[in-house]
């Protein structure tokens, strides 16, 4: 089921990129704020990592996880998310 391996992170104005903490992922994982099932084939592993299902769609994932995290004041208001497909399996 969690096929696609995700790079998860913020990058600021300056263009330098950092990971998004697992614990800052997982709680967008295990909330379902959107009360949208394809996103629950998310699966956090590690920081900046995230695992999904191929019916994830990842524009609407990245939508989701920046919104989610603009409100919970991880993402600064200048700063972009964004999420690399590092490993197909």
């Amino acid at each position: 089921m969690f096929a696609r391996r995700l790079q998860v992170e913020s990058v600021n104005a300056d263009g330098e990129a950092r990971l998004f903490p697992i614990a800052w992922i997982d709680n967008f994982a295990m909330r379902n704020f959107t009360n949208d099932a394809v996103l629950d084939d998310t699966l956090p592993v590690a920081d900046g990592v995230l695992e999904v299902g191929y019916r994830v769609p990842l524009d609407h994932l990245r939508v989701a996880m920046e919104d989610w995290f603009r409100r919970k004041g991880y993402l600064k208001p200048d700063d972009k998310l964004r999420i690399i497909q590092v490993q197909d399996g």
